[in-house]
């Protein structure tokens, strides 16, 4: 149902181009790292991704009412205790992604009002690294017209979503290090796939590299990326 009516929104309040679908594994857990702009980011990924996508929801929204419980759950949300702290609700996605699924995560934490990137959280990096799963980078594009623009009915925007090669996540959990190089590499990747104008944070490598050496007192190379 929800399906249908995804559909029936994208014909009339946008077109859409997807890229690099193949790169989705076709079995077992993994993570998606989505950029977050002002669009319906999480909607779009959900729609053209060629496996379900799961997302983190406060547990108060399945206890309000089983049907709404059913719904929220058939679109792809699991139930994250609130006051578990963000160990808690790491575990809980880490655990999804165990169970073969794809846990979507905005690693960029808030939206971003200009479409830049901003400088990534590390929890979609210890997600991954405590399910032992890749990170696949996916970018939405020009989302943000779809509900800006929705009663000026104008030209229906092109919206294009990229998925990217798979990042190994490799590395400690409980280094520090390692848990930052990993988001640096996924944040990276993200940039890679999209136009020079949205790289933001991550326009200069080099100067990332240098600032998270800094803030950790750390010597961190880059880590190459292996395709999967």
């Amino acid at each position: 149902m929800l399906h249908v009516i995804a559909t029936l929104i994208r014909i009339f309040y946008l077109r859409l181009h997807v890229e690099g679908r193949e790169h989705v594994p076709r079995t077992g857990g993994c993570v998606y790292a989505i950029n977050h702009t002002m669009g319906p980011d999480y909607v779009i990924v959900g729609y053209v991704s060629p496996r379900q996508v799961f997302y983190m929801a406060k547990s108060e929204i399945f206890d309000f009412h089983p049907w709404l419980a059913a719904l929220v759950a058939g679109a792809g949300a699991f139930p994250v205790q609130r006051g578990a702290g963000d160990r808690g609700a790491i575990e809980q996605a880490a655990n999804v992604v165990r169970g073969g699924r794809i846990v979507g995560m905005f690693p960029e934490g808030t939206r971003s009002r200009n479409g830049q990137l901003q400088r990534g959280k590390t929890g979609m990096a210890r997600i991954a690294m405590m399910a032992q799963a890749p990170i696949v980078p996916v970018v939405v594009i020009n989302a943000e017209p779809v509900l800006r623009d929705v009663l000026k009915f104008q030209k229906r925007p092109l919206v294009t979503v990229r998925f990217g090669a798979p990042v190994p996540s490799a590395g400690d959990v409980e280094n520090p290090g390692d848990v930052r190089r990993l988001t640096t590499t996924v944040m990276l990747a993200l940039a890679a796939l999209l136009p020079p104008e949205r790289h933001g944070y991550y326009a200069d490598a080099d100067a990332v590299y240098q600032s998270d050496a800094e803030e950790l007192g750390l010597e961190l190379a880059p880590v190459p990326v292996r395709r999967m």
